[in-house]
């Protein structure tokens, strides 16, 4: 093992490793213009995130990580979140993928990083469009997926698809697939989370490997392929609870970054009328509602993996699905709630806020791209809690 291996794969302190993220925050800042630009992470930030651990947090001991608790992943993502939220999104994507690993066929995680690089990176899209067609030994696959965030970066990618069983419901899986059995193909043209290259992947009629593949049912039953290999705690949370964090937590470091933005504005400034920023009933609101906003969502999201986390220590089953779908809504809330409160301190800077070089208008944009994804949908989830609430079945099994 080389010293600069050594070096990452040390112990490390959850506070070293957040501490770590503060410090990036003001390179970040400087960079967000270019990353935007480019519409893709720099190379430049990439290397440093891998050489500060941080893709390690929850990647199997085994392979070089240090399987700490999720709140760690979440406190350095919303602290690069400050800077920029391109890098946070497509860390908390793509360092989730390093948690899942873990539940596939332990043949899986060798693949990617037996051969001794344990900083190769998978990027995924969970769409299910995969056509699957089951031969001996694994399935034929091809497709189009979109929204494939910090491909660029990756050697390998978790695709969705469905497999169809005469008589029973389709069976959704992921697929992991390496570089040479995909193409991706620049799509990405957007108008907030740019740097994210969140681009398209083809697969044309390769195959991969039944070992290769996941069953989105081990996930949420806890009965994975890989939890005799895999043992930490760590890998026997739900997988529904701790991706969709994943695309939500972003969003409350930029927010935090936006309302430091704005602090910073509107102490000094003075509007063309004469009159303070910092003495309006609209910017005193916008700054108080949204510090304690910040707060409450950083205690929820703590809460919860305290709750998970202590029932898996504790040997307690998580069967309670009331409270699974619970966290569940609370996570779709986050970024809608974190884009209103980056509007309001928007609308709380004047004409000042529509110029291109003040940076608060970047941070809103960037969560109101995140509210597209599917996870960040508040209504469609809040539905389905309402409905369990008054008694129905529950309809999401992605929790």
């Amino acid at each position: 093992m080389s010293t600069q291996t050594q070096s990452k794969t040390a112990p490390i302190s959850p506070e070293v490793l957040v501490q770590r993220a503060r410090d990036m925050i003001p390179r970040l800042k400087e960079r967000a213009a270019q990353c935007d630009a480019d519409r893709k992470v720099p190379e430049q930030t990439i290397a440093e995130m891998k050489e500060a651990g941080f893709f390690r947090v929850l990647q199997p001991k085994r392979y070089g990580g240090y399987e700490m608790d999720p709140q760690v992943f979440y406190d350095v993502q919303m602290a690069l979140a400050e800077g920029c939220m391109s890098t946070a999104w497509i860390y908390g994507v793509i360092g989730v993928h390093n948690w899942q690993i873990a539940l596939f066929d332990p043949r899986a995680a060798e693949d990617i990083w037996g051969a001794g690089d344990t900083d190769v990176l998978i990027a995924s899209t969970y769409m299910p469009k995969g056509q699957v067609t089951p031969v001996e030994g694994g399935f034929k696959f091809s497709g189009r997926w979109g929204f494939s965030s910090g491909i660029d970066h990756c050697d390998w990618v978790f695709l969705g698809g469905l497999i169809f069983n005469e008589g029973q419901p389709p069976e959704y899986r992921t697929f992991l697939l390496p570089r040479s059995d995909f193409e991706v193909v620049d799509t990405w043209h957007v108008m907030g989370l740019k740097g994210t290259g969140s681009k398209d992947i083809v697969v044309k009629d390769v195959f991969v490997p039944e070992y290769r593949t996941h069953k989105a049912s081990d996930g949420f039953m806890g009965t994975n392929p890989g939890r005799e290999t895999f043992t930490s705690d760590l890998y026997k949370l739900p997988f529904g609870q701790i991706f969709v964090r994943a695309v939500s937590t972003a969003a409350i470091g930029a927010l935090q970054g936006a309302l430091d933005t704005f602090l910073d504005f509107a102490q000094v400034r003075v509007g063309d009328m004469g009159n303070k920023t910092s003495e309006q009933a609209p910017a005193q609101l916008a700054a108080s509602e949204t510090a304690l906003a910040i707060d409450e969502m950083k205690l929820v999201l703590n809460r919860n993996f305290d709750v998970l986390m202590g029932k898996i220590r504790a040997h307690q089953p998580l069967d309670d699905i009331r409270q699974r779908v619970h966290f569940r809504h609370q996570a779709a809330q986050v970024v809608e709630r974190c884009a209103r409160h980056a509007y309001q301190l928007f609308s709380a800077c004047g004409g000042r806020g529509i110029f291109v070089d003040f940076p608060l208008h970047r941070y809103l944009l960037d969560m109101m791209a995140a509210r597209a994804h599917y996870a960040n949908n508040p209504e469609q989830f809040g539905r389905n809690y309402g409905s369990v609430l008054l008694g129905k079945d529950n309809t999401d099994f992605f929790l």
